[in-house]
């Protein structure tokens, strides 16, 4: 299911759609996800419907619809240091989010049926860790992923403070999920088609909200072995991290500090909708900024009639950010731009368009990304090249 929001052209439009339509109702939910490209996670041929609010599936590879992956992030109220466990973690992006919340000292377990899928999960999150600028603006956990049925968890297995499944569970196994958690905990699973949360208030009582109307393909009952005896799915183990690996948290928490605190700069709050998207190196901030210039150039070659000039261009001197009252002005900006771009004869606009370096003189080349400085403060410490390489997780970039 999905199909609640609108379409985006890129992931942080469409966390701007879930936005407005309330299903990311936290900045901690909005953070996870517009530091994972949700494209990222789709085979190369199906990108383009990486931003659609639909689920996606080919073969045994699945992602639920963007609202609904928001509602489970928003019911499981995630903190730092808490366990938890995706019942049936498919490619792992929803596991990747979670863990950039839970921090380097909770727990991130995940098992799936499918071990082609699990194969597939690993990949990805390697890809993440490996190249991906957010992973260095927080202090992530690691999920690791086993092969199994969830049915098939033995009943001894430790608990978890959250657990998700994502599939339809059927009502004579709510008691064996709920068995999962531990009290005080939370569960978020599709039952009886509707997106439930389940609170474990005691040993023996549990508080149950329905959130909204979900379809999910329900869970694969476990097979019986030929003996007769169920198969057991061993959970992965409680891991305590070794020495080396806390000395390399707590440096790069120590550098990270002052990234944190935006390294003396004052940050501008703006409040209309989509402004965390319009950021100095953001998607639509370089659409606007390119339409601003692409207008300025048209009005300066007099090639516009005066009835087409807003009469709040009469200043045209705008600030490196972005403002709260250069909304109106901006709007009006694009759509001048768009009604420039269709009058304007093919010939022109061609010409417009002109070579890649004709595009860096006229300044509205691509902005590069911001340097990373936590990569930066590492590379300058006087320490051995390994030793570095280790502190910055052998990434890629």
């Amino acid at each position: 299911m999905g199909g609640a929001v609108s379409a985006g052209e890129d992931n942080d439009e469409l966390i701007d759609n879930l936005k407005e339509a309330h299903y990311i109702r936290s900045d901690l939910v909005e953070k996870a996800f517009r530091a994972i490209d949700r494209a990222d996670y789709y085979l190369e041929d199906y990108r383009d419907s990486a931003y659609k609010d639909l689920a996606w599936r080919h073969g045994n590879l699945h992602l639920s619809a963007p609202c609904i992956y928001s509602e489970v992030m928003e019911a499981l109220d995630l903190l730092p240091g808490l366990s938890f466990l995706n019942l049936g973690s498919g490619t792992g992006y929803l596991s990747t989010m979670v863990g950039l919340i839970l921090g380097p000292f909770g727990v991130n377990h995940g098992v799936e049926l499918h071990a082609d899928v699990v194969e597939y999960a690993y990949q990805k999150l390697d890809y993440f860790i490996k190249t991906s600028d957010s992973f260095d603006k927080f202090e992530f956990c690691e999920p690791t992923f086993v092969v199994g049925n969830c049915l098939e968890i033995p009943p001894e297995s430790r608990q978890y403070d959250r657990v998700y499944c994502g599939a339809g569970v059927q009502k004579e196994y709510e008691n064996y999920m709920k068995n999962l958690l531990k009290v005080g905990g939370i569960l978020v699973l599709p039952l009886e088609e509707k997106l439930t949360k389940i609170t474990r208030t005691s040993q023996s009582s549990w508080e149950t909200k329905k959130i909204i109307a979900v379809t999910f393909a329900p869970l694969v009952q476990p097979k019986q072995n030929v003996n007769g005896r169920p198969k057991s799915v061993p959970l992965p183990i409680f891991e305590v991290r070794t020495l080396q690996d806390l000395c390399r948290i707590a440096i790069r928490h120590t550098l990270r500090q002052p990234i944190a605190m935006g390294e003396g700069r004052t940050k501008r709050r703006v409040s209309f909708p989509g402004a965390r998207a319009m950021h100095r190196y953001g998607p639509r901030f370089e659409r606007r900024r390119f339409c601003r210039r692409f207008y300025r150039q048209c009005v300066n070659s007099m090639v516009l009639h005066d009835s087409m000039i807003p009469t709040a261009m009469d200043d045209c001197n705008y600030p490196g950010g972005v403002e709260e009252d250069e909304e109106e002005v901006e709007e009006e900006e694009e759509r001048a731009c768009r009604r420039m771009r269709e009058d304007l004869p093919e010939e022109d606009e061609e010409e417009s368009s002109g070579t890649e370096e004709e595009k860096n003189k006229s300044g509205c080349a691509r902005v590069e990304p911001p340097v990373n400085i936590l990569r930066e403060k590492i590379l300058r410490l006087p320490l051995p090249e390994p030793l570095k390489m280790y502190l910055l997780y052998y990434r890629e970039k």
